[in-house]
């Protein structure tokens, strides 16, 4: 296929309503999770082991996935279609079956599996779709995760009144109707390569292209300070309402600041354009940087100022991922392209584990105002990684090679 012009309008607006679709499931959780403490006795450490089990849900199923190369082996679409219906199976069976701790970590477990099979499978669909400005088009479509994220703080703010169930029912609906527009409407892309034959081998081969790593490690810093911000964003306002008797609303001001992300992957992909996936991704962690270095004197701001600041925060938190995603996509061989995004999603998200039980643990220790200074080596650590591709122009291969 020839560049973007003759692929139809609709497919593009389909993958990304089917991404947000399927990421609403991720923190559906964790928009009840008070709901949850009350209704089965749980601790206060409920919010960072909930977030944990989707995460180690999902390296398991990201690490399956690209150790038997299903994205590359088999018609995306129809993976994307089988995990968004298991997906919104399990995260109904925490409404439905759930009677402690066990059990509700177990089908969050579950949830996180499958979603290996629409995160980086939707971003597969994408680049076999569009050959060129791949930046641009996955901006929207991690702009779609932010937003599914996003979603069930928004749905927990709305439903007041209602059982804490129906956030957990709407998204698992809203998962369902994405994964199957996106089967019947989208499909498999036109430059979708033939499938890989399975080797044992593939990650290794992957990895000893210099480029590749350099990307995967700038996504693996990116990845330390994301989702542990993003889970303790309602903390984070809270400890400010309890040292000002301010009362800045939890579920409506996390969905704005993890929301307003979604704006900064769209904008990213829009520079993208002009400026390169490595240049905008370390504009975007060099910004969420100093935020991290700075973040115990957001506490002593007044509220107007505190909350611009957390929503520039969450502008470019996440506004530098559909760039390393671009990135890893173009360095990867074209037959394992799949298998490159979704091992690098892998071992992303079991960094993640680290730092959100990091920040879980030494709450109490620290104080909430200080522990995210604990998330700096991360941006530090990709931000170097970025800065070999960016100034000793090690990037990527040309797009549409």
């Amino acid at each position: 296929m020839d560049g973007e012009t003759k692929i139809p309008g609709y497919i593009l607006p389909v993958i990304v309503f089917a991404q947000f679709a399927g990421t609403s499931l991720w923190f559906a959780g964790n928009a009840v999770v008070r709901d949850l403490q009350e209704a089965f006795g749980l601790g206060v450490e409920t919010l960072g082991d909930v977030t944990a089990a989707v995460q180690l849900g999902f390296i398991a199923g990201t690490f399956f996935f690209a150790l038997l190369s299903v994205a590359d082996r088999f018609s995306p679409s129809r993976v994307f279609l089988f995990s968004a219906v298991m997906g919104a199976f399990f995260n109904l069976c925490v409404s439905l079956f759930t009677t402690g701790l066990a059990s509700l970590l177990l089908f969050r477990f579950l949830t996180g599996f499958f979603l290996a099979g629409i995160y980086p499978v939707g971003m597969k669909i994408s680049a076999d779709w569009y050959a060129k400005g791949l930046g641009k088009a996955l901006g929207f479509l991690v702009g779609a995760l932010v937003l599914g994220t996003a979603f069930p703080h928004l749905l927990r703010e709305y439903s007041q009144g209602l059982p804490w169930r129906v956030v957990l029912w709407a998204t698992s609906a809203v998962a369902l109707v994405g994964g199957l527009l996106l089967f019947l409407l989208v499909g498999d892309g036109p430059n979708r390569r033939p499938g890989a034959q399975f080797d044992w081998n593939a990650i290794p081969k992957i990895f000893r292209f210099r480029p590749f790593r350099l990307a995967a490690f700038g996504y693996f810093g990116h990845m330390w300070e994301l989702y542990a911000f993003w889970a303790f964003v309602p903390v984070l306002l809270a400890t400010y309402n309890a040292m000002h008797g301010t009362e800045i609303g939890l579920s409506l001001w996390s969905f704005a600041i993890i929301g307003i992300g979604s704006l900064g992957c769209i904008v990213g992909g829009y520079y993208s354009l002009r400026l390169g996936s490595a240049r905008v991704a370390f504009g975007m962690l060099f910004t969420s940087g100093l935020l991290c270095l700075f973040s115990p004197l957001l506490f002593m701001l007044p509220p107007f100022l505190f909350l611009a600041l957390l929503l520039l925060w969450g502008f470019a938190v996440v506004g530098d991922s559909p760039q390393f995603s671009t990135v890893v996509a173009q360095t990867a061989p074209p037959q394992y392209i799949g298998t490159g995004l979704t091992i690098v999603n892998s071992i992303g998200f079991a960094i993640t584990i680290g730092s959100i039980q990091l920040l879980n643990n030494v709450r109490d220790v620290m104080g909430n105002e200080y522990i995210f200074l604990l998330l700096l080596p991360g941006p530090l650590f990709g931000l170097y990684a970025l800065w070999q591709l960016v100034a000793k122009a090690v990037e990527m291969r040309p797009e549409g090679s």
